[in-house]
């Protein structure tokens, strides 16, 4: 269930901005972006429900598309949705289903078709992670600099150290969800304006996000050269200056 607790008011001022996390992350990864865009509008950050909170019964992302819908109702006002990751595609699928919540879209290194590729291996690598991890230096030291970060801001921390936020049956099949369906209809459905970013390194099937750009005439595409799949992370800079130019245009 959607509540209140889930969606996180992080103050500003004008039209709302809702930021929603990738896979495994939670709304605490938004924190060093809070500040430049609450000069852009009133921003609020969101936990994905099954990442320290429970999962839907059915993990489509229709059901999170759902939950996200219902942790907005009482604004009615349209939103700038920017999204990472599995936070883009529901950022879509949530303008798909629901146009009139949706003003614009920022949409990071997500695509639409990951058919054919399977969570499986993914899955057990996580599940052999040593946790817990006992210091903020064990985690820097196992998953880098940029991802120790996302993830020390993600992860629950006890006290013996941090755990995973999440049960790893539930992220492998929200992640199997992608390898078996496509999400082209839904992007085909949006008219808002958008802004496409994705990494040099990125994970998404070569050229999809190009397309996605190319059949949308309100959508412009941005490669960030030297970032991987956290752009925002890997190139703060870039990612901010190419986010602010696209909501200064918006007006």
């Amino acid at each position: 269930m959607a509540g209140e607790s889930a969606l996180h008011d992080e103050g500003g001022t004008g039209q709302p901005i809702l930021l929603l996390h990738g896979l495994m992350g939670s709304a605490r990864t938004w924190g060093r972006h809070v500040p430049w865009l609450r000069e852009h509008g009133h921003v609020f950050t969101f936990d994905a429900a099954g990442h320290g909170r429970p999962a839907p019964s059915r993990l489509t992302t229709e059901a999170f598309v759902a939950d996200l819908s219902a942790a907005l109702a009482a604004c009615t006002e349209p939103w700038v949705v920017i999204g990472h990751s599995m936070g883009a595609l529901h950022a879509w699928c949530l303008a798909a289903e629901h146009p009139d919540k949706v003003s614009a879209l920022v949409l990071e290194d997500m695509a639409p078709d990951f058919r054919g590729r399977t969570a499986d291996d993914w899955a057990a690598m996580i599940s052999n992670w040593p946790q817990p991890f006992a210091t903020r230096e064990d985690l820097f030291e196992f998953f880098g600099p940029v991802a120790g970060q996302y993830f020390l801001e993600s992860f629950e921390k006890r006290a013996d150290g941090w755990y995973l936020h999440g049960d790893v049956d539930t992220f492998r099949d929200i992640s199997a969800e992608w390898g078996d369906r496509h999400f082209w209809d839904q992007w085909a459905s949006i008219t808002v304006p958008a802004l496409l970013i994705e990494g040099e390194f990125t994970i998404t099937p070569d050229g999809q996000m190009r397309t996605m750009a190319e059949r949308h005439p309100g959508a412009e595409y941005v490669r960030i050269a030297q970032a991987g799949h956290l752009v925002h992370d890997d190139q703060p800079e870039q990612y901010r200056k190419v986010v602010e130019e696209f909501l200064d245009e918006l007006g």
